[in-house]
């Protein structure tokens, strides 16, 4: 709690019925699209959750939590009516943030009339956070839910092993188990809210370095000036320069593009793009954009994964140091310092899936040279996500 965080959830509260707040759109926290409203929601959730706290896992000064707690009733106020919105996104958000305001001792009346309501819907949700709350505040109420906790428990352990044959592409249930997977509907809950983080949110612990921090990768040299050949390597004052955004975008590229948002962004059409039947119609599968030197990966016909060429593509760059063209081994042992240690893919990539970032081997004449993957997160597992020219890009 910072001293202006009961002043901006007010606020926030506020803009509640603003009609501009029914725009829909992919926000950064949160898993699938949902209107502004909910996000707004789900902030208000957070703030309520965090409110909520005893001082000594509080951090912020005890007047700070104590103006949040005071804000709880007018933001009652304001969340409550959406309980009952049409949208079921907003109506969930709404009964979430609304439960977790009903840890205000002035608002104990209204537990009975919103208790329904977090059993109908939260109990049930897709959102595990959701899940949570309702087990979290059900218990607090004074109900028995020793049945949602088993059933989650056991909903974790079917994920689990159905995720660990999918990944397995020698296990003879591969298949059926990721198509098992690609039906479940997809959880939106945040990885992580602010100060605080719950049971149900699995992170990766990050693996302890095995020694000192090695040197930062640096990109090749590059080829001689003025080198014609088939394996010319571009030098870095010729490459574009690109940042990367982990889960969200590289350079003037966004997760969720479609095409013609990508060759607006790029000021180039698509020299090459491949389709595949699906859902009764032809679904775009990836796009080769020659003269920026990168290929466009689809799902649904949205971005969802970015190939940069190790030749000539962009330099991406991460924390300032270079992705694209260095030695493999020299990238992959400082992704290892920086990040939870990786998986890895039939192929032998390394997977940094707290960064959405693969790095895969390209040739360079006699050398190999990195060609990263920036990824969404639900492509993490490439031997599925990949299409076979992908693969076969040497």
């Amino acid at each position: 709690m910072f001293p202006a965080t009961a002043s901006a959830a007010l606020i926030i509260a506020t803009l509640l019925d603003d009609p501009r707040t029914l725009a829909v759109a992919r926000w950064e926290r949160r898993a699938g699209e949902r209107p502004l409203r909910a996000e707004l929601l789900n902030w208000v959730a957070a703030f309520a959750d965090i409110a909520r706290l005893d001082a000594a896992e509080q951090l912020g000064a005890p007047q700070d939590l104590a103006a949040a707690r005071a804000a709880r009733p007018a933001l009652h106020s304001q969340a409550a009516p959406f309980c009952e919105d049409d949208d079921p996104r907003v109506r969930e958000a709404a009964v979430a943030a609304t439960a977790l305001l009903l840890a205000d001792p002035l608002l104990a009346s209204s537990i009975p009339r919103h208790a329904p309501l977090v059993r109908k819907l939260l109990v049930t949700s897709a959102d595990s956070y959701y899940r949570w709350i309702a087990r979290e505040r059900l218990a607090v109420w004074g109900e028995d839910v020793e049945g949602l906790i088993a059933a989650e428990d056991e909903r974790r352990a079917t994920l689990a092993k159905a995720g660990r044959v999918a990944e397995d592409p020698w296990d003879e249930g591969n298949e059926a188990a990721f198509h098992w997977l690609a039906e479940q509907p997809v959880d939106t809950a945040a990885l992580e809210l602010p100060g605080r983080r719950h049971p149900d949110w699995i992170a990766t612990e990050p693996a302890a370095p095995p020694g000192p921090a090695p040197e930062e990768p640096l990109a090749v040299p590059g080829s001689q000036p003025g080198y014609p050949g088939p394996w010319r390597i571009a030098r870095g004052e010729e490459r574009a320069e690109w940042t990367f955004t982990p889960f969200v975008g590289v350079g003037p590229l966004h997760f969720g593009m479609t095409l013609k948002e990508i060759t607006e962004a790029l000021d180039e059409q698509p020299t090459v793009t491949s389709h595949s039947p699906g859902g009764g119609r032809q679904q775009l599968v990836y796009a080769d954009f020659a003269a920026t030197a990168i290929r466009a990966l689809f799902r649904d016909d949205r971005l969802g994964c970015v190939a940069v060429n190790a030749l000539d593509g962009p330099q991406v760059r991460l924390d300032d140091v270079p992705l694209t063209g260095c030695v493999p081994s020299q990238l992959e042992g400082w992704l290892l310092h920086l990040t939870a240690r990786p998986s890895y893919s039939v192929a032998g990539d390394p997977v940094c899936t707290d960064l959405g970032l693969a790095i895969r081997s390209q040739r360079a004449g006699d050398v190999m040279l990195t060609r990263p993957l920036f990824l969404r997160r639900e492509w993490h597992d490439l031997w599925h996500s990949l299409p076979q020219e992908e693969w076969n890009f040497v």
